[in-house]
């Protein structure tokens, strides 16, 4: 089995800063990338960034700038620096891993629960 657990998310001020982190565990043999979605009420999930283990990312462009994807693959962890945060950046904020379990011949999707992150005066 494999989890992702993400952490940091909460109440954010307008033009603050907030850093979110996403730890897999499990029977993990080795994670491709790992990245951030996020979803704001009544709106479809949509891509932030990722980041592959050789430490190649890529952003959406609304995010770039602003959003700081980084990754600690010893401690097979994703963050998310958000910076000059806006109300509009409020949502549920997803970590994604594309890895391989032991025992299986191919990379498979996971997601975590959510964190909700919520940007206000």
């Amino acid at each position: 089995q494999v989890q992702l657990v993400e952490s940091g998310g909460g109440l954010g001020q307008p033009g603050g800063s907030l850093r979110l982190s996403c730890a897999a565990s499990g029977s993990i043999f080795s994670i491709n990338a790992m990245g951030w979605y996020r979803q704001a009420p009544g709106k479809e999930r949509e891509f932030i960034a990722a980041i592959t283990s050789g430490g190649s990312t890529n952003y959406a462009d609304a995010m770039k700038g602003r959003f700081t994807i980084s990754r600690d693959n010893a401690k097979n962890t994703v963050y998310l620096q958000m910076n000059s945060l806006k109300p509009e950046d409020t949502a549920v904020y997803y970590c994604n891993a594309v890895l391989r379990t032991y025992g299986s011949t191919r990379d498979k999707d996971y997601w975590g629960k959510g964190t909700l992150v919520t940007v206000s005066s």
